[in-house]
């Protein structure tokens, strides 16, 4: 083979390590940012974190938005790292309350677990939103904290044990039916089963592990060691002194839960009536009875990991006009470390180790800054383009892309992506994403152009204001919308229905 020499001419994008980390710090989250700090800390002497006293004097980076949707800057310090302690927006604003996710269900090893989710919906409360409209003031209602329980459900059982009376050998069945509950406060395992693992018990009868089952049930919470989700409202109903005198309420209610459960779940009144032989009324009460029962005993004693979720943006309403500012509570307080800066000015080529980690804390602050200032535009431009929203809730929220936002403020729409992502706002209406105000869009026989997060709200006022005698269908809710100008199909109602975790017709029907 024959060796030559040859030239080629080229271009190739090389991206410096400024802008590499340039565009990682602008992807990450609020915690992920904060983690990355830490790092930058430990391993960069040049680094330190600034005095919580520090500079007084930083201007507030905020914005405010007028009824015209016409954007105010208002005039922020630079970012220096070089100087001693940086500008930092400290805006005077009231603490943002951090949310706490829900509780999710453990769906595991239950017999009828179809029926326990089917009739979940009853005792969850009216599924329709009741929480009432934002007020057009100036301040908005705080979020809830939720408490976590202080003990588990376990815990709670076995402090209920040692009060009794039993015997040591009762007690220490007791504590094995208790191993086997799950977080539902359900018992996973049959008593057959369980009876055949401890034939190492000497002289253990069949007959003393049903007693122990049965002081088990005793305890509270009502229905812990149910078997069943029958089981378990059987042995709430048979505690509830409200019906002791009323025994046809109370032995109705005991044969639906027993036998017809089923039916209850799935709304089939008129069946039920048939069945029971009973007229709307005391069905209607037995109804109401059994759904201020819990299928899920032991739910409240479940532990809540604390995953909230704290906004990088805050928009408030003052004086008649929108303030969109950055969270002050997640912005990094650090600083170029001024004892290692000036022995670095004083011996300057000296030390190449600490120029270059000087070099990468400067980028690092500067990057940092820049992240922030990114966040802070889009944000202006997503109050400004969907400032209905923030006047009258997501049914006034516009069709809204990422390259319209890009094109408004010169990014580039991979930019704008990144700073959407994992990026929260707190509104009046609540902690969203940014993401949350992008969507897609459905037309409308006029020519225009209906948000997808609109029609969501559209259908949900509609059903929250139907009849529950007589629910509208999703043919119907299409129908509706046609009448406004929304030209949408029946499934696809039937998908922005699904997504909004509102059921069915069928399921929303009651007495």
């Amino acid at each position: 083979m024959k060796q030559s020499l040859q030239l080629k001419v080229s271009q190739n994008l090389t991206l410096t390590p400024q802008l590499q980390q340039s565009i990682r710090l602008l992807q990450l989250s609020t915690l992920e940012l904060q983690q990355e700090i830490q790092q930058a800390l430990a391993e960069n002497p040049l680094l330190e974190v600034s005095d919580e006293d520090g500079d007084e004097n930083g201007a507030d980076q905020t914005v405010s938005l007028g009824a015209n949707s016409e954007l105010d800057d208002t005039p922020t310090d630079s970012f220096d790292p070089g100087e001693t302690e940086p500008a930092r927006a400290e805006p005077a604003v009231e603490q943002p309350q951090e949310l706490a996710p829900e509780a999710e269900r453990d769906a595991e090893d239950l017999v009828q677990r179809d029926s326990i989710d089917a009739i979940q919906d009853n005792w969850e409360g009216d599924w329709r939103d009741n929480s009432g409209t934002n007020a057009d003031g100036d301040e908005e209602k705080p979020g809830l904290q939720l408490a976590a329980p202080e003990s588990s459900l376990s815990q709670h059982l076995i402090d209920q044990l040692r009060m009794t009376n039993a015997s040591e050998r009762d007690k220490n069945l007791v504590l094995w039916l208790i191993d086997y509950l799950n977080d539902d406060g359900y018992l996973t395992v049959e008593l057959e089963d369980l009876w055949d693992t401890l034939q190492e018990v000497p002289d253990l009868e069949f007959e003393e592990l049903q007693a122990a089952l049965k002081l088990l049930q005793s305890f509270d919470p009502p229905g812990v060691g149910a078997r069943n989700a029958s089981e378990c409202l059987l042995l709430q109903l048979k505690t509830r002194q409200d019906i002791a005198n009323n025994s046809e309420l109370f032995n109705i209610c005991r044969l639906i839960i027993a036998e017809h459960l089923g039916l209850l779940a799935q709304r089939d009144y008129t069946k039920l009536k048939k069945v029971l032989n009973v007229d709307e009324e005391l069905l209607k009460e037995c109804h109401q009875l059994i759904r201020s029962l819990e299928p899920f005993p032991g739910a409240k004693f479940r532990r809540v990991d604390d995953d909230h979720v704290v906004p990088d943006v805050i928009v408030r309403k003052s004086a008649g006009k929108w303030h969109v500012q950055l969270n002050p509570d997640v912005m990094p307080r650090i600083r170029i470390n001024e004892v290692y800066a000036a022995i670095l000015r004083s011996n300057r080529g000296q030390s190449a180790q600490l120029s270059a980690q000087l070099q990468e804390a400067r980028w690092l602050l500067k990057n940092v800054q820049q992240r922030f200032d990114t966040i802070l535009r889009v944000s202006q431009a997503i109050v400004e383009r969907q400032i209905g929203y923030f006047n009258h809730g997501e049914i006034a929220m516009q069709p809204l892309v990422l390259r319209e936002i890009a094109d408004l403020l010169g990014l580039h729409e991979s930019t704008v992506s990144r700073v959407t992502t994992q990026k929260y706002m707190l509104t009046p209406h609540g902690l969203v994403e940014l993401k949350y105000f992008f969507g897609s869009h459905v037309s409308t026989d006029s020519g225009g152009q209906a948000s997808s997060t609109a029609i969501r709200a559209l259908i949900k006022q509609l059903i929250s204001s139907e009849d529950p005698k007589q629910p509208i269908s999703d043919s119907q809710i299409a129908e509706l919308l046609g009448q406004q100008g929304i030209v949408v199909a029946r499934r696809t109602v039937a998908k922005y229905r699904e997504s909004l975790k509102i059921p069915p017709v069928n399921m929303r029907k009651s007495l």
